[in-house]
């Protein structure tokens, strides 16, 4: 270096993940059109702040809820360019003063915002009208008696491990015991961020394959379990739901064997008389509360009937292209094999002990972005 020149130290270059993230985190600001929620939710938070605003309260709460919704989208947004702008700023420095500790540290950073990118930009793809809202969920055993109810049970277990991974409240609305073991159907309240997208994948006939523990001579036996899932919704959205329409009744509730467990009529069973739609509750002790699941339960099935019929009639293609049947076979579970695969996306693993543990998150992922790609198509 000739006299009187002074060496400027070269700026790092932006490693390629980093690159990577910037244009990924910059193309959701525009696919979320976070400038429009930002808009929308100055909008409510002025309208939240009239006279008058809680006077129709279940409104209010449904405009409290859409706020918090767009906040959340909106903060999420900003917490991870800030964390890549600081990753990338303190790394820089760190390769201009050759701070190797500093380096390892800010590239540990960056994998772990890279994974939460990543379950940002899935969260993205839940974007369908109902996503954001709670969901109620329902495992029913297919024929087959003992073996297909304790499976019913095995799923039941495996979406409340998955539900506490999640931070969902997850509340039993009715749960009917099965003659033997395991149980005659479950069906849950699940309060949480996107509860119901993130459970619409789940939607069909789960299938279990393995070495019978109920058969004396250890034979394979196949077992199937259906998994629906419908978004919770409040009175004011059915205006179908009218108690003239409605058959109460109300009976003891029965425990396992089919015995008795109350001295009380506390179980409730409704049915809607226009649509046929039955519904249930009895573990609660008090027969108002069993009467408020069934409402619970009935609105949520009531609200997806009628979509289903309005979908019908507009012939809405892209709706028959990506509605998951309740017929269909979506995940086997073959024990003895060691092996889960999901028939839809072909995702698949030998961690079954996992997977009946929660650990299905692979598969909801799989799916939704699958659907994303056949939306996108559509």
């Amino acid at each position: 270096m000739g006299d009187g020149q002074v060496e400027v130290p070269l700026q790092p270059s932006m490693p390629a993940d980093h690159l990577d993230m910037r244009t990924r985190i910059d193309a959701l600001h525009g696919y979320l059109d976070l400038d429009a929620k930002s808009r929308e939710r100055e909008e409510l938070e002025m309208m939240s702040s009239q006279p008058g605003f809680w006077d129709k309260a279940e409104a209010a709460q449904g405009t409290l809820k859409k706020m918090a919704m767009l906040k959340g989208w909106i903060d999420s947004w900003a917490a991870l360019d800030q964390r890549l702008k600081d990753v990338v700023e303190l790394r820089e420095l760190a390769v201009m003063e050759g701070d190797e500790s500093l380096i390892a540290s800010m590239d540990k950073d960056a994998e772990v915002l890279e994974k939460d990118l990543y379950a940002f930009e899935l969260k993205k793809m839940l974007d369908g009208e109902d996503d954001g809202r709670d969901a109620i969920l329902s495992v029913t055993p297919g024929a087959g008696g003992t073996e297909a109810q304790d499976w019913a049970m095995m799923l039941m277990r495996q979406y409340q491990r998955w539900m506490e991974r999640r931070g969902f409240v997850c509340n039993v609305l009715d749960l009917q015991d099965g003659e033997e073991a395991g149980i005659k159907g479950v069906t849950f309240e699940v309060k949480g961020e996107y509860a119901y997208g993130f459970l619409r994948p789940e939607i069909g006939v789960h299938r279990l394959v393995r070495i019978s523990p109920y058969d004396s001579n250890a034979r394979r036996h196949t077992s199937f379990a259906s998994v629906y899932a419908y978004p919770v919704v409040e009175d004011a959205e059915i205006p179908e739901l009218k108690m003239e329409d409605m058959r109460v009744e109300t009976y003891r509730a029965l425990g396992a064997g089919g015995q008795h467990v109350n001295k009380t009529e506390s179980a409730v069973r409704m049915t809607h008389l226009t649509t046929g739609i039955v519904v249930s509750c009895q573990t609660e002790r008090s027969q108002v509360q069993n009467r408020e699941n069934c409402l619970k339960m009935m609105r949520a099935k009531l609200y997806q009937y009628y979509r289903d019929e309005e979908a019908k009639k507009r012939d809405d293609k892209k709706a028959k292209k990506l509605k998951i049947e309740w017929g269909s076979q979506i995940r086997s579970y073959v024990l003895d094999d060691r092996r889960v695969k999901d028939m839809r996306t072909g995702v698949e693993t030998s961690d079954t002990e996992a997977v009946l543990d929660g650990d299905i998150d692979q598969f909801i992922n799989a799916y939704l972005l699958m659907e994303a790609e056949k939306t996108k198509d559509a």
